[in-house]
């Protein structure tokens, strides 16, 4: 390993199975049948759909289809309920975005990482309520979170962007409901440098 700077803080990606390539290619030929791809980028999708090592890159496969990326993460609820009190909840690796996340958190912490998600829809509304702690959403490029329809009592929004403006919408999500003595705050995925130390 070379000296400098050297990148360790993201999780490995999610390794994809048997099924979850089968999944993928009968979308790809589902797709090219409607007339959505032509024939050679189908046999150019299946071969990378074969040889697949990751989730990740299985649904980069299905990112500009209908379909959306993250097919491959099993059912996926349209509605899902969190609460809980005192405590911090988090949504990592893995995680398959529903329709609608309903969260009733008191002075606790809830923490939703969409950068290692996975995505079917293209709209996620989050009906909050929430008093004291923090509700954290980590994103990637072309993920767009909207407060607007947020009352805040004694609270804060704290939304830093994660570049990629010109970046293709993956998902919208909706914030909704109310947050008394807390924050929200919006980030994109922390990055972790080791320097290696020279000794004389």
């Amino acid at each position: 390993m070379s000296a400098g700077l050297v990148g360790g803080g993201e999780a490995p990606a999610l390794r994809a199975s048997h099924a979850d390539r089968d999944q993928v290619v009968d979308v790809l030929r589902t797709a090219a049948g409607d007339g959505r791809l032509t024939v050679a980028e189908l046999d150019e999708r299946v071969e990378a759909a074969l040889t697949a090592r990751t989730v990740r890159e299985l649904d980069g496969l299905l990112s500009d289809l209908p379909v959306g990326a993250g097919m491959t993460g099993g059912d996926v609820k349209d509605v899902v309920r969190i609460e809980q009190q005192g405590g911090s909840v988090r949504r990592g690796e893995g995680w398959a975005v529903p329709r609608c996340l309903e969260i009733h958190s008191e002075w606790g912490d809830v923490t939703l990482d969409l950068s290692q998600a996975v995505i079917t829809r293209d709209t996620l509304h989050i009906d909050l309520d929430m008093r004291g702690g923090t509700l954290k959403l980590v994103t990637t490029p072309g993920i767009v979170v909207d407060t607007d329809s947020l009352v805040t009592h004694y609270a804060k929004v704290k939304a830093r962007g994660a570049g990629g403006e010109d970046a293709p919408l993956v998902l919208r999500v909706v914030i909704a409901g109310e947050i008394g003595l807390g924050r929200i705050v919006i980030r994109p995925p922390r990055r972790f440098f080791l320097r290696r130390a020279w000794r004389p």
